[in-house]
């Protein structure tokens, strides 16, 4: 019998561990809004602890030991070995009335009948509507610059008007200066000692969401098309930067962890989002040089990269750059139907996801129906590795709860 551990990591040898692993928050595209959380928690009768959000975005909740074990859950992600003092929270209450704690960082403010999130001037860069589970970002802070000509020097100072940075997670607080890597790397220290569960680390690297969450996503396509050379050279001067954060923050973290999370969403429901010729001018070298870092720092540290959509075209060369497993595998997507993809890169990249489709079966079906979709995945992926069940992407505040039961119930019991 394997732990949680052996069992991911297996996975990822593409060996075939003694059942299929299971991520549930094990990163912020795995999870469940806190809204769900709280039912799934009812359903269970699991009365101990608070609803905590620790992404003030998505409003995800953390996923506690209780919950873990009784989902037979083989994964955590790093960011739950900080902020573990009630200092760090405050209390707020979701959009259904549910009671909650969230980051005491996290700086809301109320004007009618919406909800915004302030950056720390006070300047709202997200808000959250009536009727509405999460925060839309409202601010793109670098919308009106001339890109054709600018030098990206304003780059750095944009980021902190950006929805993410306004919306601090369990971990984001601590510098990379010396006192702040000793605090993470003896959180991440703790949390090794308290687990046996494979765990992952969150860094980002967006190197095409990044932009677009500074220029805007439409400006930011069209730039790639009218300014190639400008394109590169943000790509460069991005990449230059998580390298060298990587430099200061993987070595703290290292020995206590297995994965190393991305992300960068290059997918639509239809396909790329950029050609395959794109992705290799403005995106692969950039992606290869840190994946490479990240192997040359900690050669155990697998590198999963959270991209939605029809990827299919950019796989060969995603795997080519060094990536180990890709998430969420959007099942709905073209050409992301699991089958298609085992027959055409199993034993070369580890399928992180398309356990159970998310936009349709998950909050639409019934629990039997569920069942029938989740057993048929499994079969798709079974025997060989390459292959962590994960709902594709996170469950939403109004998924029914007996449905999500139903999705854990068939993986635990599925052999």
């Amino acid at each position: 019998m394997m732990n949680s551990r052996e069992r991911v990591l297996s996975a990822l040898d593409y060996r075939n561990p003694d059942k299929i692993p299971i991520d549930f928050g094990g990163h912020r595209s795995s999870g469940i809004s806190a809204m769900a959380y709280a039912r799934v928690k009812r359903a269970l009768g699991i009365t101990s602890g608070d609803i905590y959000v620790y992404d003030m975005m998505q409003q995800l909740a953390i996923i506690e030991e209780p919950v873990l074990t009784a989902l037979e859950v083989d994964t955590v992600e790093l960011g739950r070995a900080f902020w573990h003092e009630e200092r760090f929270w405050k209390e707020w209450t979701l959009p259904d009335g549910t009671p909650c704690k969230i980051p005491a960082a996290a700086n809301l403010e109320k004007r009618g009948e919406e909800w915004l999130l302030l950056a720390p001037d006070g300047t709202p860069v997200g808000v959250q509507k009536p009727g509405c589970d999460f925060f839309e970002q409202i601010l793109y802070p670098l919308a009106g610059s001339d890109f054709e000509h600018t030098d990206f020097s304003d780059v750095d100072t944009a980021s902190a008007h950006s929805m993410r940075a306004a919306a601090p997670v369990p971990g984001s607080h601590l510098k990379l200066d010396e006192e702040g890597l000793a605090e993470l790397s003896e959180g991440a220290k703790r949390l090794r000692a308290s687990t046996s569960r494979a765990i992952q680390a969150s860094f980002g690297g967006k190197m095409i969401e990044g932009p677009q969450a500074l220029y805007g996503m439409e400006n930011y396509l069209l730039y790639s098309a009218l300014y190639p050379e400008q394109i590169i050279r943000l790509s460069e001067k991005l990449c230059d930067g998580y390298c060298r954060s990587i430099n200061k923050w993987l070595p703290a973290v290292a020995p206590y962890i297995d994965i190393m999370g991305f992300g960068d969403d290059l997918g639509t429901n239809n396909g790329p989002m950029i050609s395959p010729d794109k992705y290799r001018l403005y995106y692969k070298p950039y992606h290869a040089r840190m994946w490479q870092l990240v192997k040359e720092l900690a050669p155990h540290v697998r590198i999963l990269l959270h991209c939605c959509g029809g990827i299919e075209p950019l796989l060969e060369d995603l795997i080519d750059a060094g990536l180990d497993a890709v998430n969420p595998v959007q099942i709905s997507a073209r050409g992301m139907q699991l089958d298609a993809l085992k027959k055409k890169y199993g034993g070369r990249i580890t399928f992180w996801g398309g356990g159970c489709d998310t936009q349709t079966i998950l909050p639409q079906g019934s629990p039997d129906q569920v069942r029938a979709h989740v057993r048929s995945q499994l079969e798709i992926m079974k025997g060989e590795g390459g292959f962590v069940f994960q709902q594709v992407h996170n469950i939403i505040g109004r998924v029914p709860v007996e449905n999500i039961l139903a999705m854990f119930e068939t993986v635990s019991r599925y052999r």
